[in-house]
């Protein structure tokens, strides 16, 4: 037998392993600064309406991403992206996605955010299976329901503070995210991760644009209560720029590696990781996050599916990333 094919496949071995390693990596920055983010929206939600605070974020994010993306990719390549799809997927998912999840984080908690965020992995793998990107294997199958035990694990310490109206803004909230986080990955193949992340932030300013006039016509709050200083100026850049701007550059990169569902497993950490920033500003610490956080990881590398795939097949990386 000539040693052609085992070469190809000791190749296609080292690259599918790279490419795990990678889109993992990706994963942990993206939820250790997206879980950055959460003390400070605390904060600034006691004297900032949900929707001021979207807005203000969305657009210091796109105002800071859309100059650099035309400085690193060009003008043309801006021009020629497709805008009317990503204001839909930009709009829709990442717009009403956010929030709905700071409105759920003013409503309840970000205990009670973050446990349903552990509902995550279920809705994105859902997803995939429903685009034929993912065939559902059973180590897959089984990672995934250890994430979300893990997860539960993880921000079961402290008790939600209630449910209703919250709950709901979380789960839809969640499950807008996962479509929008696939189609910004599939959709934008000739994009750049920058472009892919910038061009969809745009269009979830546009649903900041709409909703901040009409709350203000039905009589709601869309204004900070106090003046705003330079420590929450402090706080908003940080919450917009890299809770927002950084860490969804690096999971749409992360979903181009893995595919929504397993990249969504991270998701399930992020409690663990406000954690150990919380104890950084002087909170103890807790052993049952870190148990739960262990157990996350655990799910992660046992849902890896590390055998080769012919070039035919539909790959979730594949087709996520927009190859096929």
């Amino acid at each position: 037998m000539s040693p052609e094919p085992a070469r190809g496949n000791t190749f296609a071995v080292s690259d599918n392993s790279q490419a795990a390693f990678t889109g993992n990596t990706l994963a942990v920055a993206s939820m250790l600064t997206w879980a950055a983010g959460f003390p400070a929206a605390e904060v600034l939600l006691q004297t900032w309406p949900p929707i001021a605070l979207f807005a203000a974020r969305m657009m210091l994010a796109v105002l800071v991403m859309v100059p650099i993306w035309i400085l690193l990719d060009g003008p043309a390549r801006v021009l020629r992206a497709r805008w009317g799809h990503a204001f839909f997927v930009g709009g829709l998912g990442i717009g009403s996605g956010m929030f709905l999840i700071l409105v759920a984080q003013k409503l309840t908690d970000p205990v009670t955010v973050a446990i349903i965020a552990s509902c995550a992995p279920l809705i994105a793998t859902l997803l995939e299976l429903a685009a034929g990107t993912r065939r559902l294997r059973w180590k897959f199958a089984l990672g995934m329901g250890i994430s979300i035990i893990g997860g539960l694990i993880a921000t079961s310490a402290v008790a939600p503070a209630q449910l209703g109206i919250g709950a709901v803004c979380a789960v839809v909230s969640t499950a807008l995210f996962c479509w929008a986080s696939m189609a910004t990955a599939r959709d934008f193949p000739e994009l750049t991760q920058l472009g892919r992340c910038t061009i969809t932030l745009v269009g979830g300013l546009l649903t900041a644009v709409v909703l901040l006039p009409v709350a203000g016509f039905l009589g709601f709050e869309v204004m900070p209560t106090p003046s705003v200083d330079a420590a929450q100026m402090g706080m908003l850049v940080f919450y917009a720029l890299f809770s927002l701007g950084l860490s969804q550059f690096f999971f749409i990169a992360s979903v181009g590696k893995l595919g929504v569902a397993l990249a969504s497993f991270h998701i399930n950490i992020a409690p663990f990781y406000v954690m150990v920033i919380m104890m950084a500003l002087g909170e103890e610490w807790n052993w049952t996050r870190a148990l739960g956080a262990a157990i996350v990881a655990l799910a992660v590398v046992l849902a890896q599916d590390r055998k080769p795939r012919p070039v035919q097949s539909s790959s979730a990386a594949e087709a996520i990333s927009g190859k096929n």
